[in-house]
């Protein structure tokens, strides 16, 4: 039988993750938005760049296009997003912010933003460039 050796990376990476998810909802909550989801910080943020066609914001997620539906329709029915007609291509539907969407995306850029910040200035900057590069490995090494 093996010995307990401590946390595997895998474990390590879920729990941090799992903490980042928790310190947004409770800073989102305290600005009074209690509805935040692990997929608004990046979904908030390209989105508030401009409309974009569904097929575009399924690529950078890393997902499948049913995946990206299910995210822009919790933004719908949350009121932050809507879909509209591509003026180009009858065929395309856009997803574009809602005014309360544009505000919400201010607040998550914002909260993401500074915790951010504090993690560049608790981490030394030769670790920081390690833990990025180990996790950009797993995201484009482990992808499907």
């Amino acid at each position: 039988m093996a010995s307990y050796e401590g946390p595997l990376f895998g474990d390590v990476l879920a729990l941090a993750r799992e903490r980042w998810v928790q310190e947004m909802t409770r800073r989102l909550a305290a600005r009074g938005y209690h509805d935040y989801r692990r997929s608004d910080a990046f979904a908030m943020r390209f989105l508030s760049s401009g409309p974009h066609a569904l097929g575009v914001f399924t690529h950078p997620l890393g997902g499948s296009r049913q995946a990206a539906r299910k995210i822009v329709t919790g933004l719908i029915e949350r009121g932050f997003a809507s879909l509209e007609n591509d003026p180009a291509d009858a065929r395309r539907r856009r997803v574009h912010l809602t005014t309360s969407g544009k505000e919400y995306a201010s607040a998550v850029t914002e909260t993401v933003t500074a915790l951010n910040r504090e993690l560049t200035k608790s981490v030394d900057p030769n670790d920081l460039a390690t833990a990025i590069s180990v996790l950009t490995f797993v995201k484009d090494g482990f992808a499907t």
